[in-house]
């Protein structure tokens, strides 16, 4: 009986003692009117032209974690602090229960969400409110491109991709973030020497590490990127080969923990801190070391898993999330993971080079009943570069996914005034089981040139506002279309914010601005059947 009682003993104080992680939300941001008051404290002047071109006002969200509440939690005893996230207002903690419990009694602290499924979380956060789109104006270049693609060509044919390459759409002026377990020999092997010799390598950071090196961790991030920006004529083009890169380490190879869904949020803000316009995740979450960490397919509704929240607010940000849907077809849990299951990323799952269904590609719908996968591109035997420089072939959505994302890319640089929720919808609408989706192809797969027809036939439609002239000094005037008789022009700073609003006639077409300080400014003009953005310049 003695030793019945000492094993209880024994296990009871192990599992008081044992290491559990945490998500520590906090109650408000202190600081909020000074950041927006100073937005370059916390944003990049590159992250705060792409909000002003999207009409994308800051606020509260992209503030960040008071500092002061930071420094409590890292100084209550037995807590260690693993990552952060403005977005969600919320530090990623590890301790033991008993030590995790004793952070509720602090005046900031809002809430405690465990992510050990069998202890209860204190008043669980809510969900986080869908984004919202606003509509845009396209552009073009006229800067061709033939690629010798070599074995490449059959996974960028498919999508139609090489189509947008000819136009001169090869992601120039785009920049990807990569968030993944490691670039190994991206900065030695050849295929992406291109890279290096255009400066499109912008940095990155390793998050598990806590380091600037980002050139070491698993080798996945260095094939992901090959299928982007890799380059040996005839045998590898990626499929956005001018694109600017930047390379996270979020996965830790050496372990599944979900402190890794926390790096992942803590990167995707830093992209958009930056002015990254797409991330590519290769990576997905379903099953943890810890058993009681894992999920469950309920799980995947779009509004559990911290990652897929983290997501959805990048998206409300203006950034444009592809995610790989998942290995796991042919298992006993089929489903797709997270955060492929956030309701404003592109999920995309695999076919082979015939474009049949892939037997490992995780199939849909989310729990809550949506299409997922979105898009179907090559990830059985698809063509990579390895570490080393060798072009090889690999299979798992995880090409799939990079190489779908390169011609988001490219076709969001043809069409750049348009809204990452235009260009979402545009890719679906292009994918051949558009009217017909299922659980294994969803909505099938895209055709680009299609997905940029849909996104410039919308605009041809209607003779353009005239803005001129463009950089203006002083004044600058209005060119309705035929049929128009007045419209209202609204300026917009770089904060988002309206700076000046005039209604404009075809007898008064002048707008003076004198008043304004120079910089660029976002225009949006409305008329009762049409409207357009785009940018101003004042000298």
């Amino acid at each position: 009986m003695k030793k019945i009682l000492l094993f209880t003993l024994l296990v009871i104080s192990g599992i008081a003692n044992a290491q559990q992680d945490a998500w520590v939300y906090f109650t408000d941001k202190p600081d909020t009117a000074y950041y927006l008051a100073n937005p370059l404290e916390m944003l990049t002047q590159k992250a705060l032209d792409r909000r002003a071109a999207h009409n994308i006002a800051l606020d509260a969200i992209d503030v960040p974690i008071h500092q002061q509440y930071i420094d409590d939690v890292a100084a209550s005893g037995g807590i260690t602090v693993m990552a952060k996230s403005k977005w969600l207002n919320a530090l990623h903690v590890r301790g033991t229960q008993a030590n995790i419990s004793t952070l509720g009694n602090l005046s900031f602290v809002a809430s405690i969400d465990y992510a050990d499924k069998n202890i209860t979380d204190v008043n669980k956060q809510a969900k986080v409110q869908q984004p919202k789109s606003v509509a845009k104006v396209s552009d073009v270049t006229d800067v061709a491109e033939n690629f010798s693609y070599g074995q490449s060509g059959t996974q960028i044919e498919m999508l139609n991709g090489h189509l947008l390459h000819q136009q001169g759409y090869t992601g120039a002026g785009m920049t990807i973030a990569i968030l993944d377990a490691g670039f190994p020999g991206v900065n030695t092997a050849g295929p992406f020497q291109r890279l290096y010799d255009n400066n499109l390598v912008l940095g990155g950071h390793n998050f598990v590490g806590g380091s600037e090196d980002f050139y070491t961790g698993g080798s996945h991030g260095t094939n992901v990127l090959s299928t982007m920006g890799g380059y040996v004529e005839g045998q590898l083009v990626g499929t956005a080969p001018d694109a600017s890169y930047y390379l996270f380490i979020t996965e830790d190879v050496s372990s599944e923990n979900p402190v890794e869904e926390s790096y992942w949020v803590e990167a995707a803000e830093m992209a958009d801190s930056l002015g990254v316009d797409v991330i590519n995740t290769s990576l997905g979450y379903f099953d943890y070391d810890n058993p009681n960490y894992s999920y469950t397919y309920e799980d995947m509704d779009g509004q559990t898993a911290f990652i897929s929240r983290g997501l959805d607010i990048a998206f409300t940000r203006g950034l444009f999330c592809v995610t790989s849907a998942g290995n796991s077809g042919a298992s006993a849990d089929p489903y797709i993971s997270v955060p492929a299951d956030a309701v404003n990323t592109l999920a995309v799952g695999a076919v082979t080079s015939s474009e049949e269904y892939a037997f490992f590609s995780s199939i849909g719908p989310s729990y809550d009943g949506r299409v997922k996968p979105d898009v179907m591109a090559m990830g059985q035997s698809a063509t990579i570069s390895d570490i080393f420089g060798t072009i090889t072939t690999a299979s798992g959505t995880s090409f799939s996914g990079p190489i779908t994302a390169g011609l988001v890319a490219c076709l969001w640089q043809a069409a750049p005034a348009k809204s990452n929720a235009e260009i979402l919808q545009a890719i679906k609408e292009s994918a051949d089981r558009y009217n017909n989706p299922n659980d294994q192809y969803g909505y099938g797969i895209p055709d680009f040139a299609l997905a940029l027809t849909l996104q410039t036939d919308k605009f041809t439609t209607a003779e353009p506002f005239v803005i001129y002239p463009n950089p203006f000094k002083n004044t600058v005037s209005l060119s309705l279309p035929q049929g128009i008789e007045a419209a209202t022009i609204t300026l917009y700073n770089n904060l988002g914010q309206v700076v000046w609003e005039q209604n404009v006639t075809t007898a008064k077409p002048e707008i003076a601005v004198q008043n304004l300080s120079g910089g660029i400014y976002s225009y949006r003009i409305s008329s009762a059947n049409q409207s357009q953005s785009g940018r101003l310049i004042k000298e």
